[in-house]
C-alpha cells in the first residue's frame, strides 16, 4: 500500500490550470523525485500535496486516508513535513528558535520523544550546533536549506516534501546535501518526495522519478530509462 497517492489531480491558480490529471505515488521509505523544467508544475504538485493549493478535482490519500480537503496544519499533524523552495525560515529568529518553532504551534509525535528526534536531526546535520545562535537573516543559501529541512524533520514526519533542495548549491555543498537526504531516509525511515529541475541532481538520490511537463506526468520510472530516452532527456534538460 502506498504511503501517498495522488489520483487524477487537477489544480488551478486563478483561471490557469497548473496540474492536469496528476497521478503519482510514494511508498514507505522511498525517495521519489519530480523532475521537470522551471514552470513545469513541480512546485504546484508539492503545494497541492501540502494543502497550500487546493485541487479542483481528483483525490489525495495519505496512509490510505483522503486528505484532499484537509488544511495544511492537519496534514502536518498526520505526518507530512515541508521544506519549501524559498526556504521559509524566520529571518529574525535564531537557528535554534527556527528548529523549535514547529513544536510550539503543532503538537505531534510519531514514534520518538522530542529529545530523540532532535538528537537524530543534529546527527544528520551536525553543523546545526555551530549555527544555533545565528539569525536566519545571515545564513548562506546552503545553510538556509539545511535549517529548513531540519525544521521540517523536528516533528518526525512520515513523508518529507523537499522543493528544489539541491538547486543553487556549490558543487561540494550539493554532494554533501544529497548524502544528507539519503541519510534522512536511512536514519529515520522517512519517505521523501522532492522536486528538482536537474536530472543529474535527481540521479544522486532518487529511487524513482516522475517527469513533469506542462502540468502533466509524461513519464514514471527509473532515472536510467530517462537517460537512455533521447526525447525525455532533451525534455528534462530544456533543449
Amino acid at each position: 500500500m502506498a504511503l501517498l497517492e495522488l489520483e487524477r489531480v487537477n489544480t488551478f491558480i486563478g483561471s490557469v490550470q497548473v496540474l492536469r490529471d496528476i497521478s503519482i505515488n510514494v511508498d514507505k521509505g522511498e525517495i521519489v523525485c519530480l523532475v521537470g523544467r522551471n514552470g513545469a508544475g513541480k512546485t504546484s504538485t508539492i503545494k497541492t500535496i501540502m494543502g497550500l493549493l487546493r485541487p479542483k478535482s481528483g483525490t489525495i490519500r495519505f496512509k490510505d486516508e483522503d486528505i484532499t480537503d484537509l488544511p495544511p496544519y492537519r496534514r502536518a499533524r498526520l505526518g507530512i513535513g515541508l521544506a519549501p523552495d524559498y526556504r521559509g525560515i524566520f529571518t529574525d529568529l535564531t537557528v535554534e528558535e527556527n528548529l523549535q518553532f514547529p513544536k510550539w504551534v503543532i503538537k505531534r509525535n510519531r514514534n520518538q520523544s522530542g529529545s530523540n528526534i532532535e538528537k537524530e536531526v543534529h546527527a544528520i546535520f551536525p553543523e546545526l550546533d555551530r549555527l544555533r545562535k545565528r539569525e536566519g537573516l545571515v545564513l548562506s543559501g546552503g545553510e538556509g536549506k539545511m535549517v529548513a529541512t531540519a525544521r521540517a524533520l523536528m516533528l518526525n514526519p512520515e513523508l518529507l516534501l523537499l522543493d528544489e533542495p539541491l538547486e543553487g548549491l556549490a558543487p561540494i555543498v550539493l554532494v554533501r546535501f544529497a548524502e544528507r537526504i539519503k541519510k534522512i531516509r536511512e536514519a529515520l525511515g522517512i519517505a521523501i518526495l522532492l522536486a528538482e529541475s536537474n536530472i543529474a541532481h535527481a540521479s544522486r538520490v532518487a529511487d524513482r522519478i516522475y517527469v513533469v511537463e506542462r502540468g502533466e506526468i509524461v513519464y514514471g520510472g527509473s532515472v536510467e530509462d530517462v537517460s537512455r530516452d533521447e526525447q525525455l532527456n532533451r525534455l528534462v534538460r530544456g533543449f
